[in-house]
């Protein structure tokens, strides 16, 4: 199968699993359906297996379409390669100094820097935010942004992930009980943040190697648990044009870097 092939396989068997079952839970959330940021009961806990499928469909495809197109041999070889973490440390630096750099400039630039939640809940609530929003990276930056990148180059490939990943989110803004459907996060300021963290998704994965899915399921990872902790300071239009804008700048200068170190195009 050639990579234009999983390419475009992956993506309509993401869309087709999270479509058909988001779409399901949007006409239950007519009659009562709701997704639960916090768990605590076991009903909760069963309301919330259907959504974790709609966000983890670009895992499922992805390990459906590598087994298919035999790129790897099974489950174990995918979770290896997903979660490959060693590198120079470099990576690391650069994902903590992204979500340092984000959330600063918010706080600069709306005049809010009051948190929605304690400091320790970013702590906690990583292992949730792993499965539910970190391992989207396991299709996106294993499959979907490095095969465009390696036909179209860095920045129209982080253009189209952006725009496939913002279409991918949409149902979220129908889903009774997300933040989306709220009103919290407004879709327009939404969708910048997409547009310019696919930027930044594609400089992590560039400067990664072999650890480049790990440090992008790493950073969607600590940025999701970031959010719900500075939540109160990210829906203001000044925090999202700095912000956003100063990640796609430092994007395109870290994979310009890179680049030129290994004359790679961008």
């Amino acid at each position: 199968m050639t990579d234009k092939k999983v390419i475009v396989n992956f993506t309509a068997l993401t869309f087709c699993i999270a479509y058909l079952v988001s779409g399901v839970l949007i006409v239950l959330g007519q009659f009562g359906y709701r997704v639960y940021s916090w768990v605590d009961t076991l009903p909760q806990f069963c309301a919330n297996i259907p959504f974790a499928v709609y966000i983890l469909s670009p895992a499922i495809a992805s390990h459906l379409v590598l087994k298919r197109s035999r790129q790897i041999t099974g489950l174990r070889k995918w979770l290896q390669t997903v979660f490959h973490a060693k590198n120079s440390g470099y990576p690391y630096l650069l994902v903590i100094a992204g979500i340092v750099l984000f959330f600063s400039l918010h706080a600069a630039f709306s005049g809010r820097a009051e948190m929605a939640l304690p400091f320790y809940a970013f702590f906690l609530s990583l292992p949730g935010n792993l499965l539910i929003g970190g391992m989207e990276e396991a299709g996106w930056s294993y499959i979907l942004q490095p095969g465009l990148d390696k036909r179209f180059g860095y920045v129209l490939s982080s253009i189209l992930s952006g725009v496939i990943w913002i279409l991918w989110h949409i149902p979220l803004f129908f889903l009774p009980g997300t933040r989306h459907a709220a009103g919290l996060i407004p879709f327009g300021m939404f969708a910048v943040q997409c547009m310019a963290l696919r930027f930044f998704f594609g400089a992590v994965r560039r400067v990664s190697g072999k650890s480049g899915v790990f440090m992008c399921v790493l950073f969607h990872t600590m940025f999701n648990a970031a959010s719900s902790v500075f939540s109160a300071m990210t829906a203001t239009w000044p925090g999202t044009i700095a912000a956003n804008t100063a990640m796609v700048l430092v994007s395109i200068i870290t994979v310009a870097v890179s680049s030129k170190k290994q004359a790679k195009p961008i």
